[in-house]
Order: C-alpha cells, then sequence, then structure tokens
C-alpha cells in the first residue's frame, strides 16, 4: 500500500525535507516509520475518513499516530518546502508556463467551523470555508490559500500573487512573476489593474460590458480544472478540521501531488 501511495522516487524527494529524530538512548518503543506515517496522511487525504477509522492494515499506525506527525510536519514548513521542491524540479525540465497565470476560488461547507471560516452567502449563511489558489497556465497550482467562505475573492489577489515561490531552475535566476494573469468579474478593480502593472504583469480581467466571456474565459478553464481535481481529494470537499493551519497542510500536499504528476509525465 506504501508504495502505491508514495513512489520510490517522490519519496526520495520528501524525504530530505522531514525533520530527523535519532533514536533515543532511553530506548523504548521504536517511532513508526516516516513513510509509513506519510501514508497514512494521504490516506485521509484521498478518502476523507476520521483519523480513528484509519485501517491498521495500511502498516502506517493508528490515526492517533499520524495527527501528530501530519502537526509536527505542519510546524515544521514541511508541506511548503516539499511544493517548492517539486516546482523546481518541473522548472529544471521548462515544464512550468509562466506566460499567463490564473486565480480562483471555490468554497466548500465546514459544519464543524473554526479557524478561517464563515458564513457563505451563497449557502444559506452556513458555515463554509474557500480554497484560494494560483495556477500557471497549463494548470500548475503554484499558490494555494485558504479563507472563509465571507471573504470576497478579490481580497486574496494581492497576498497570493506576492506569495507566489520563487523557483529556481538549472541556470538563471528564480522566477517568481507571470507575464500575465487572468481572473474572472470577481477580482475587478482598478486597484488591483495598478497594482499589478507596477509589478510588470499585464492584468487580463473580466469587466462587465468590455471583454467577452469567451475572449477571456478560454484561458480560464485551467483554474477551474485544477480546482476540480483538488476536490477529487475527499478531504478537501467537505472541511473537518477546527485548526487552519492542518487544513492548510492537507491543500498544499494535494497541490504536491497533483505538480508531481506532471512530474512523472513531463520530466
Amino acid at each position: 500500500m506504501a508504495k502505491a501511495l508514495i513512489s520510490d522516487e517522490l519519496w526520495s524527494l520528501i524525504a530530505v525535507h522531514l525533520p530527523v529524530h535519532p533514536p533515543s538512548p532511553k530506548g523504548g518503543r521504536p517511532r513508526i516509520g516516516d513513510r509509513a506515517t506519510l501514508t497514512g496522511i494521504l490516506f485521509v487525504l484521498r478518502t476523507g475518513i476520521p483519523w480513528e477509522y484509519l485501517p491498521r492494515e495500511l502498516g502506517c499506525g493508528s490515526g492517533m499516530t499520524c495527527w501528530p506527525r501530519l502537526h509536527e510536519w505542519t510546524q515544521a514548513g514541511v508541506w511548503q518546502s516539499i511544493h517548492e521542491a517539486i516546482l523546481c524540479r518541473l522548472r529544471e525540465y521548462d515544464q512550468i508556463a509562466w506566460d499567463r497565470a490564473c486565480i480562483d476560488a471555490a468554497s466548500m461547507p465546514s459544519p464543524r467551523g473554526g479557524e478561517h471560516t464563515g458564513r457563505n452567502p451563497t449557502d444559506r449563511g452556513k458555515l463554509g470555508c474557500k480554497h484560494h489558489i494560483l495556477v500557471d497556465q497549463r494548470g500548475l497550482p503554484l499558490v494555494a490559500r485558504i479563507s472563509g467562505a465571507q471573504v470576497h475573492d478579490s481580497r486574496l489577489l494581492i497576498p497570493i500573487v506576492e506569495a507566489i515561490p520563487a523557483v529556481k531552475g538549472l541556470s538563471g535566476r528564480a522566477r517568481k512573476r507571470s507575464g500575465k494573469l487572468h481572473a474572472d468579474r470577481a477580482y475587478a478593480s482598478r486597484a488591483h489593474r495598478a497594482w499589478l502593472r507596477r509589478r510588470g504583469i499585464a492584468a487580463r480581467i473580466a469587466r462587465y460590458g468590455i471583454e467577452s466571456r469567451e475572449r477571456l474565459g478560454r484561458w480560464r478553464w485551467v483554474v477551474e480544472r485544477t480546482l476540480g481535481w483538488l476536490h477529487r481529494f475527499r478531504r478537501l470537499r467537505i472541511r473537518y478540521e477546527r485548526r487552519a493551519d492542518i487544513h492548510q497542510a492537507f491543500l498544499l500536499l494535494a497541490c504536491s501531488l497533483i505538480c508531481w504528476r506532471y512530474v512523472d509525465r513531463y520530466c
């Protein structure tokens, strides 16, 4: 099962970013291996099952073993490091299309509430959460963030563009800026256009009565497809985590797995 969820090549990339824990001189029960524990975390991400129902047959211990490891790695910044490492691998093979980027968001229910949740105005005021992502021209997720469902999409445009990681290649300077940014009408404002222009990014944001949906929408479908890919991970369809950092960890891990598919196919 571990090999099915984590290939040897992917594990070799992940392992170098995990904190090292030497055996305790006092002895005691040995720590369950990191690869086995990550298998349990991935199983929860893919299936959406509660931690307490994690099958022991996986060989990854119980959910009460995997959750603390997820928390430890989240505090250590492991998931962002892994995501950036995979993006660097893709850029080494010139597989990141920097000409255009697309930004969008999608809401999901958050019945338990918690950090970064809010009343969803499009779902009868039920508690919800939003996933905000920015992708390259081919749909590679470059940035992913969460917010409450009541937060307007446009409020995250500047923070998300600023959060694009500096991706190093085999040569030249690290890159973190696209040539154009595509977005729907929710992001339309003069302030955003001016901010993007000052940074050398052409704003391709839809506006009422000015540019047709057909002309600009032909580039935005990739971000909608990527949101669909993310929500195939069942743990991301409904947010059960009250802690924002844990849900953000699941979101980043899913983005990393999507990026790794491109590595498998093109690198």
